[in-house]
């Protein structure tokens, strides 16, 4: 059997805590928004409280490499310069306890500071989320904070003297009668039991100094913390705490503001940013690096060329990260590559079927502007191209970061800015080629759904072409903007020969084929319903001229008179259609 790499060992809570107030342990998610809710942290205290397990604790101590490395976590003062071990599992549990404990504040979702309050009634052992109604209530302790800072200041004995205290003159003022002795020690009882919730003995898994980071990510995102996967990014962001809180901060606030609508920040409508994608394209902008395992690699200081590590090289790691984070969370640069996708036709986060491919060309973006100086107008060209090609043929999938590594690779050995775009029209050229929109792009076009990446890149390229929704007058880049649709959505997709239509002449297979969608509004969708092409074709082309209908039918890449078309041959012929239409608005770009 092979070594374990891991020791279980049994700690008291409130040893746990208080290793981690002086900073001896680690905590990273003191710094982040805290994601439970108040009913989860009172039920968490009433298992402990009931003797019932909540979960393991997992610690990890990286090796310790550089002891002059002054940096905390958290915004407690600590004795600890560095940490000792860092919290790999089971942050939130311990945030909370921590919270409760010592009435440490944690962050909401907008990084606004706000406290944890527990409320408890020693007599009858329950907890409550505390509120007015609690606050009002004599027998209940309105925050347990009170009473663990209580004791901690020896102050216990004259806590619960003026808690029986003020249960006496409530009741008083009631006519109810003062409490007896009997009564007394049942609350002496119940907040001597509360007290003793530090004495809880937790389940701890100490992962031993020899694991390297990529070892001990690989144990974190395979564990599972109460229910909720752990991911990659939440081990970077773990090591960030410990060497650049500040670098952690600033990737978390880009992150929570791209969400929200808001000035000013970068929120955007196409993308909610992870940190992950800041962290590899900041990696691939300041060290031409597409792999993520890099990304650990420069967080403990490794040289990616001699392989060795040491506290001078990541200082100067940091150093030359932070110079591309700058660039990265910078908002003149976000927000004009957000337009620049708007302008390549892709303006509805719908569309967007890989943020690989909208990161690793954010990453081209920044380093043909910066180094190799191109101006705004051809370096957004490029892109726009790039960005197209890239997520229409799905480059980005499968071995995506040998793909991506490559192509830092070949770029970090380019001179000038002329063989910087050189090199993407060639790229674009070797993926878009005459065989791909004659073969290749309608045999995919015959997939039987309306998603996926090539749809995805025809609604772009009718967005290039300034088209508007079928049988109809708004172009689609307004209606596809999600401020468009309110209970209803604005655009939907619609089959052009109904699924009920099809069922009823006993086409069985195909009904749902991609070439048989069109974008239409919310009205015209209402108005086509399940009818024959034979029955609401003709009602539009009165309706709006025949001028009109050939302009709708070519803007949706549909044959003319396509109503009367047996269905295979009008998949067929339209499959044609909808690659030359791409085509067309590809060559817009």
């Amino acid at each position: 059997m092979a070594n374990s790499i891991y020791n279980p060992i049994t700690l008291e809570v409130g040893n746990v805590l208080k290793d981690v107030i002086t900073g001896k342990i680690g905590l990273p998610d003191l710094q982040r928004p805290f994601v439970w809710k108040n009913d989860k942290v009172r039920d968490l205290l009433d298992s402990m409280l009931k003797g019932y397990p909540i979960g393991y604790v997992m610690l990890w101590e990286p090796p310790a490499d550089d002891v002059s490395k002054k940096s905390q976590i958290g915004d407690n003062d600590k004795v600890y310069a560095v940490p000792k071990e860092l919290v790999i599992d089971g942050q939130q549990r311990l945030t909370a306890l921590l919270a409760v404990f010592y009435g440490v504040e944690v962050r909401d979702s907008s990084f606004g500071s706000r406290p944890i309050r527990i409320a408890y009634n020693p007599v009858t052992a329950e907890f409550k989320v505390a509120d007015a109604s609690t606050d009002r209530d004599p027998r209940f302790v309105s925050c347990v904070s009170d009473v663990f800072g209580a004791n901690r200041e020896n102050a216990f004995s004259s806590y619960r003297r003026a808690f029986i205290k003020a249960l006496n003159e409530s009741n008083v003022k009631k006519g109810e009668p003062e409490l007896d002795d009997p009564a007394e020690d049942a609350i002496e009882r119940g907040l001597t039991a509360l007290l003793g919730l530090e004495r809880y003995l937790l389940p701890v898994l100490r992962i031993t100094a020899d694991a390297d980071e990529e070892t001990v990510s690989d144990i974190f995102v395979r564990v599972n913390s109460q229910g909720q996967a752990l991911k990659q990014d939440d081990f970077i962001m773990t090591l960030l705490s410990v060497y650049e809180p500040a670098m952690r901060e600033r990737i978390e606030r880009f992150c929570a503001d791209s969400r929200i609508p808001m000035g000013g920040t970068s929120y955007n409508q196409l993308i909610a940013v992870s940190p992950t994608s800041v962290i590899r394209t900041a990696v691939a902008v300041g060290f031409k690096r597409g792999r993520l395992r890099y990304a650990y690699q420069i967080l403990r200081g490794k040289d990616l060329k001699t392989k060795e590590t040491s506290a001078q090289t990541r200082a100067e790691n940091f150093e030359r990260f932070g110079v591309a984070l700058d660039q990265v969370l910078d908002l003149n640069n976000w927000h004009s590559f957000i337009n620049l996708l708007g302008e390549a036709g892709y303006v509805a986060p719908s569309q967007i079927s890989s943020a690989n491919a909208l990161f690793f060309t954010y990453a081209f973006y920044l380093i043909g502007k910066r180094e190799f100086g191109m101006k705004h107008g051809e370096i957004s060209r490029l892109m726009r191209r790039w960005f197209f090609a890239c997520s229409i043929t799905s480059y980005y999938v499968g071995g995506f970061e040998t793909a991506f590594e490559r192509q830092l690779t070949e770029i970090s050995q380019l001179g000038e800015a002329d063989d910087f775009q050189k090199y993407f029209e060639r790229s674009v050229a070797s993926l878009l080629t005459d065989d791909y929109f004659s073969i290749t792009l309608p045999n995919d076009l015959d997939a039987n759904d309306a998603v996926g990446p090539t749809w995805n890149g025809f609604v772009a390229a009718q967005v290039v072409l300034g088209c508007k929704s079928l049988f109809g007058t708004t172009p689609l880049s307004q209606l596809l903007l999600p401020s468009a649709s309110g209970t209803k959505r604005a655009l939907d997709k619609h089959h052009l020969f109904p699924d009920n239509y099809l069922k009823s002449i006993g086409q069985k297979e195909k009904r749902s084929a991609r070439a048989n969608f069109a974008l239409v509004d919310y009205g015209t969708n209402i108005e086509i319903s399940d009818g024959s092409p034979l029955d609401y074709v003709p009602r539009f082309k009165q309706k709006l001229g025949y001028d009109a209908y050939e302009r709708t039918c070519e803007e949706h890449a549909l044959p003319i008179e396509f109503e009367g078309l047996d269905y295979e041959r009008f998949l067929y012929r339209r499959r044609i259609l909808m690659a030359k239409l791409i085509r067309r608005g590809f060559e817009r770009l």
